[in-house]
């Protein structure tokens, strides 16, 4: 874990979730090569070339790791290993960062270093406006919105961006949240869980990259309300199991969301967002 000594000079992990990405992982881990960090692959069950760029780059790179699912488990199960193996191989922080090109790679050590002062930086697509920002497809803005208000006014947070990947933890308190989740309403889950425990959060300015747009969430989640219903289901069941002993209801009479609260005690979450400025967008 990070303590005085180390905090420093911490062992820090960059963890890379992919599902069939022989597009981009050759370059993702150059970039991330460019950094003296460990890096660990988790590869869910592709079915392209991907295993067999990522066996090719590990006989070249003694420092990379790889976790390999023998099927297609879901973002958040990736995820979930990412964790594991930080927490199981005594890493101090871990970097999560995707694999289809939308993440900057050069930002790693500012998240790094500004674990120093937060359990969990979290990047933000919305913080700050950069030169070429491109557009979120609609929908995924829209559903962002709406999740991130929710988590803001049923767990106290000020959070701009609920779902970015880009994210720097200290790992000893990752052993506390005892996530579930497999899917990519991973990010619901993990606010609720960051809150009970009382993780200190930090966001982080990011740039907003959205590279191939007709990317697909698999299924009946390409549907966008399925989707944002599915986000719901997943966030009332993470607040149901909540130590917080929170109880939370989201309906949607016509279009518009409402949401009932009741809190049995303050929650010690928080977010901190000093020195940094705010785009304000329209979803």
């Amino acid at each position: 874990m990070i303590t005085a000594s180390n905090l420093l000079d911490p062992r820090v992990l960059v963890a890379i979730p992919i599902y069939n990405e022989a597009r981009h992982i050759s370059a993702v881990l150059d970039a991330v090569r460019q950094h003296d960090y460990d890096i660990v692959v988790i590869d869910d069950g592709s079915t392209d070339q991907t295993p067999e760029l990522i066996a090719a780059r590990k006989r070249e790179d003694q420092r990379l790791h790889v976790v390999r699912h023998s099927q297609n488990l879901g973002y958040g199960r990736a995820i979930r290993s990412g964790m594991r193996f930080a927490l199981e191989n005594e890493y101090d922080v871990l970097v999560t960062i995707d694999c289809d090109g939308q993440h900057q790679p050069h930002l790693i050590p500012d998240l790094v270093a500004a674990t120093r002062t937060a359990d969990v930086v979290s990047g933000s697509r919305y913080l700050q406006a950069f030169d070429g920002n491109t557009s979120a497809p609609a929908d995924r803005r829209a559903i962002n919105v709406q999740m991130t208000t929710v988590l803001n006014r049923v767990l106290g947070l000020q959070l701009t961006d609920s779902f970015c990947g880009f994210k720097a933890y200290r790992v000893a308190p990752l052993a506390k949240l005892k996530l579930t989740e497999n899917g990519y309403a991973i990010p619901l889950e993990f606010w609720v869980r960051a809150a009970d425990h009382g993780l200190t959060i930090r966001e982080f300015p990011v740039p907003r990259v959205y590279l191939e747009e007709e990317r697909s969430f698999g299924g009946a989640l390409d549907n966008s309300e399925t989707r944002k219903k599915h986000y719901i289901k997943v966030l009332a069941k993470a607040l149901r199991n909540s130590s917080s002993r929170r109880r939370f209801m989201a309906t949607e009479p016509g279009r518009v969301m409402t949401v009932q609260l009741h809190r049995d005690r303050p929650v010690r979450g928080r977010v901190d967002r000093s020195d940094q400025t705010t785009e304000t967008q329209s979803p």
